[in-house]
């Protein structure tokens, strides 16, 4: 019987002017947020996955301090609470970006998983910091990640999560690969110019390395006033063998469905042996380096 999980990925602009209060927006977009996800399982959505740091802006686009009171404890949140109670009220699998605060002053670009039942079942560290102009002034608000790459075994299949600029980075989508990753999320905030074109190359380029599928989200529209670019959407989901199966708008608010046979992994690694002609013995100039 074939393994068909619905799975569905939630890009939404920003409901609230940037100029409106951190508590606001947070309060805003999490209700946006309720709203979304209710109407992506009502759609028969199994999976689903938020954008990056799903409740606010893409504050990176300066440096404030203020922007730290968006931070949470994961799990122990009350983001990661409702979160929670919503997975299992709607009996769904949920994957939730935000703002984690470890300690006072430590903070990370996070994405707690949770499974159909309300369980948490642990956390993605995005590992990856950009700091650059304009706009993406990252390593004045994260760490690096610490938790390696792991891979979460949920009711509907094993999930794993590689957050936005992480996707630059092959290294880290193989390790997900080999730990047995059958569905790859990558939640991002990215702009249309100079990168708008490896949108829809490296996703699906990992996705035929790998031999999984990857649900790649960017979140929609202008941030005013920062107005570093255009948020384009366009969030997809692609198949191990790197076609798009579906694909969201460059506009607006979209809910972007799925219906993904984890059966084809197997179907295609065996067509592909590329797991079994790896030499990682030839390959110590990676970590030497």
């Amino acid at each position: 019987m074939p393994r068909i999980v619905r799975s569905g990925l939630i890009q939404a602009a920003l409901s609230e002017p940037v100029t409106a209060g951190v508590d606001k927006i947070k309060k805003s977009m999490i209700d946006k947020h309720v709203d979304m996800i209710a109407k992506a399982a009502d759609q028969g959505a199994q999976v689903i996955c938020l954008q990056e740091l799903f409740y606010g802006p893409y504050f990176c686009a300066e440096q404030d301090a203020k922007w730290y009171e968006l931070t949470e404890p994961v799990p122990d949140g009350p983001t990661v609470k409702l979160m929670c109670e919503l997975s299992k009220k709607h009996g769904i699998v949920l994957v939730v970006p935000m703002y984690e605060e470890d300690l006072p002053g430590i903070y990370y670009n996070t994405a707690a998983v949770i499974d159909a039942d309300g369980t948490y079942l642990g956390k993605f560290r995005k590992i990856h910091i950009p700091h650059c102009a304009p706009g993406f002034w990252e390593k004045f608000y994260f760490r690096p990640g610490n938790l390696g790459y792991p891979v979460f075994n949920t009711k509907f299949g094993r999930v794993a999560v590689y957050i936005c600029y992480d996707r630059h980075f092959p290294d880290g989508a193989r390790c997900l690969g080999l730990a047995g990753a059958e569905i790859v999320f990558n939640p991002s905030a990215t702009v249309a110019g100079l990168s708008e074109y490896l949108w829809k190359l490296e996703q699906p380029a990992h996705a035929v390395a790998n031999q999984y599928f990857v649900g790649a989200i960017n979140r929609p529209g202008f941030e005013e006033p920062w107005r570093i670019g255009e948020f384009y959407g366009q969030s997809y989901f692609c198949d191990p063998r790197g076609q798009l199966i579906a694909e969201g708008s460059r506009d607006g608010d979209d809910i972007v469905i799925a219906d993904i046979d984890l059966d084809l992994i197997r179907e295609v690694r065996n067509t592909w042996q590329f797991f079994r002609d790896r030499r990682p013995e030839t390959y110590q100039s990676i970590v030497q380096l």
